[in-house]
């Protein structure tokens, strides 16, 4: 394949909102102009990464990037990075304790740097900014900021396409389930910050999020 046969790369993390932006990124331009990029920096569990492996081999996509931020350790800390802290929902304005600062601000610089190697002009991330649990770096206002600065570094016509900054997780089942990948989403994805694959721990938050969504979709798709 030519470089300049791939028209978007999508930032996959594994989980549920990246599995469906690489559903919706080959649905667009067809699996062999469509490549995904994971990250490794340093999480509580490497299982993320094997599951962002096998969704790629599903969709048969023409490259999937592995690449490893080990710095971010050196960096900061969460309980993300850090098992020894307490996963958990903080009072007030505050951010929760897995919040990685300034995460999506290094994934969609190095997927862009990486998208502009390849040709490609798209970079989709899962990002919501109506169930952001918090992370400043998944509000709008933060992803047109940030595709202005990306535009400027690389002098490249890039463009960050967030299919669910709007849409809530009960949106974004009905749309794995039109897309015909509900079964997928549900039993192949890891969201589960304690790394429990599909439904998840059922504690954490991420778990909680995406199972009210579920239960919320499923209550309107049995009538």
């Amino acid at each position: 394949m030519k470089q300049k046969d791939v028209k978007a790369v999508v930032v996959l993390s594994g989980g549920q909102d990246s599995a469906i932006c690489l559903a919706l990124a080959v649905k667009k331009h067809g699996a062999a102009h469509v490549a995904a990029i994971t990250f490794r920096y340093g999480q509580r569990h490497a299982l993320e990464t094997k599951f962002a492996r096998g969704l790629a081999r599903h969709f048969g996509i023409a490259r999937h990037n592995v690449v490893s931020l080990g710095f971010y350790r050196q960096l900061t800390t969460n309980a993300l990075l850090d098992p020894a802290q307490k996963i958990a929902r903080r009072k007030g304005s505050a951010c929760p304790t897995t919040v990685v600062e300034g995460r999506n601000a290094f994934f969609l610089l190095a997927a862009a740097v990486w998208a502009k190697s390849l040709g490609a002009t798209e970079v989709y991330t899962g990002v919501s900014e109506a169930d952001y649990s918090g992370y400043p770096d998944c509000r709008a206002a933060f992803i047109r900021s940030q595709q202005r600065t990306i535009r400027l570094a690389l002098e490249w016509p890039v463009r960050v396409v967030t299919p669910f900054l709007h849409k809530t997780k009960a949106q974004e089942w009905a749309l794995a389930d039109k897309l015909g990948i509900f079964e997928l989403v549900r039993d192949r994805t890891l969201t589960c910050y304690n790394g429990v694959p599909g439904a998840g721990c059922g504690a954490c938050p991420a778990c909680k999020l995406r199972n009210a969504g579920l239960a919320a979709y499923l209550s309107t798709r049995k009538r």
